[in-house]
């Protein structure tokens, strides 16, 4: 009952939270999640499962199942349990909470109980997404986190924070329901082979070939549309290109402590929700459309460096960088390789961690110069060297640079991609292709340092600029050295990692 506890235990803290005081709400919450945080430690700590979770074989980690409701011939599983695959993503989102609510207390001066209520509550929406193994469990947890990111967005945000918190929840929102319709159409189309919405026991009966069709429609027929149904609903929350519009308002609009939580952990609820149902699933169906998916990864890679080159707003830069990291993670996932699964899976704790600390810095700039613009800035350096030495640290993790995390991950995406089957003899060119958006990357982060980082002190500005508040620096410090820790040694979490992503490479072709 340890995911039970967690979830338990945070949607609790939220309560508490939310009923207190404001003069004591930030430092209330920040305390309470640390219970989250050495729950989720503690069980990494003692984490002993093996395989994947939705293929047989192997078990799972602090799993519990038990029939929920029945609902004519189908039942409905309280279903939990996580493997090497969802643990990391646990132990992210737990650290990255905290590190957020720390960073909330200069932002955040009004409404403090609800807005730290809010924070705990999305908090134990995403702990229930990563270890939820029923569908509608896992999608009442899905839908869970549009509520608290919404109205933090649409009250804490900027001045067009109720158009980018709109825009957020329709897009989202539409999206959702389109993956549940093809996810909804596979299960009925298994006919009486499966009663269950029980993840595991659909993707199962899929990889086992017991796809019967749905109506008119034959099963080769059902599995392409639902599976592009599905990439479509996940494909915006990630967010590919094209489907990518609302992320930069969201960011923009966002409180940084909510911009923190949107980069760090809920964009890889699509790249995660890909790997489950799309890639685990219908594995040979993303084999034989792995090219298109894999121009979707690249042209993200790309068109959104390109987009964060032509930006002058630190936050806007940050934000359409987002979009071309996750350009990698499809393309590692697409590769079905040991190396590019593995590697992408990585690189979603990774880019959590590296984003985290990029828009934790941007937020602390802000904070006391309230400027994002890169034409308002020179010299911030010598007026606050410290919080300048931890977001060119971060700028360097995403980067790539050797020893930092985002290396480690973009190294193991690279290698799976480069030989892999599923991209036939076009994959070395979508591998280049990809590897040279790292320039592009490097380009923009450093052009922008340039401008605003380095140089004589230029700021007009009726505000006193100088060193950062001790809790605004300390979480940017944490966040520097976990990345660099996961950069000198990734098989804390690699390993288990590459046991939970095993099984689902021999499905297509497998390889580095």
């Amino acid at each position: 009952m340890l995911i039970e506890a967690l979830i338990a235990v945070t949607l609790a803290s939220a309560f508490a939270v939310f009923l207190a005081p404001d003069k004591i709400a930030g430092k209330l919450a920040f305390a309470l999640s640390l219970i989250p945080v050495v729950g989720s430690l503690w069980m990494y700590s003692t984490f002993e499962a093996t395989g994947n979770a939705l293929t047989q074989g192997g078990s799972l980690a602090f799993e519990e199942n038990f029939q929920w409701v029945v609902a004519g011939p189908y039942s409905l599983n309280w279903h939990v349990g996580l493997d090497g695959i969802s643990m990391p993503l646990v132990v992210l989102t737990t650290i990255l909470t905290t590190l957020a609510l720390l960073a909330s207390w200069t932002p955040i001066q009004e409404r403090q109980s609800q807005f730290y209520g809010l924070m705990l509550f999305l908090e134990a929406s995403l702990l229930g997404v990563f270890s939820a193994l029923d569908f509608f469990l896992w999608f009442v947890f899905w839908e869970m986190v549009l509520v608290p990111m919404y109205v933090l967005i649409g009250v804490w945000g900027g001045p067009r924070r109720k158009y980018a918190a709109i825009k957020m929840f329709v897009y989202t929102n539409i999206a959702s329901l389109v993956m549940f319709i093809g996810f909804v159409a596979l299960v009925f189309g298994l006919g009486d082979s499966v009663t269950t919405f029980d993840l595991p026991a659909v993707a199962q009966a899929l990889r086992g070939g017991q796809l019967q069709g749905l109506g008119p429609i034959g099963a080769e027929t059902l599995k392409v549309v639902a599976f592009f149904a599905m990439f479509a609903g996940f494909a915006v929350k990630v967010p590919v290109v094209p489907f990518h519009t609302w992320l930069p308002d969201a960011h923009v609009e966002a409180p940084t402590p909510v911009s923190i939580m949107l980069a760090g952990v809920l964009l890889k609820m699509g790249t995660y929700a890909l790997l489950r149902f799309n890639f685990t699933m219908l594995p040979q169906t993303a084999a034989d459309y792995a090219p298109l998916i894999a121009t979707f990864a690249v042209v993200s890679v790309i068109y959104g460096a390109m987009l964060a080159l032509a930006q002058s707003d630190l936050k806007r830069i940050v934000a359409y960088s987002s979009v071309s990291s996750m350009g990698y993670v499809i393309l590692g996932l697409v590769a079905y390789t040991m190396y590019g699964m593995g590697g992408a899976t990585f690189q979603m704790v990774a880019h959590g961690l590296i984003s985290g600390l990029m828009f934790m810095a941007v937020g602390v700039i802000y904070n006391t110069t309230h400027t994002r613009m890169v034409s308002d800035m020179s010299g911030m350096a010598s007026k606050m060297p410290f919080t300048v030495a931890v977001f060119v640290a971060g700028a360097f993790g995403y980067m790539g640079l050797p020893l930092m995390a985002g290396f480690a991950g973009e190294l193991f995406i690279f290698l799976g991609a480069f030989s892999a089957e599923t991209l036939g003899t076009a994959a070395p060119l979508f591998t280049s292709a990809a590897m040279f958006g790292i320039v592009i990357v490097a380009g923009y982060l450093l052009y922008a340092m340039q401008r605003t980082l380095f140089g004589p002190f230029e700021l007009e500005t009726d505000y006193e600029v100088g060193p950062a508040a001790f809790h605004d620096v300390a979480p940017l410090v944490v966040l520097v050295l976990l990345v660099i820790l996961l950069g000198v040694d990734p098989n804390i979490f690699y390993t288990m990692i590459q046991d939970a992503v095993s099984p689902l490479v021999p499905a297509a072709g497998g390889g580095l």
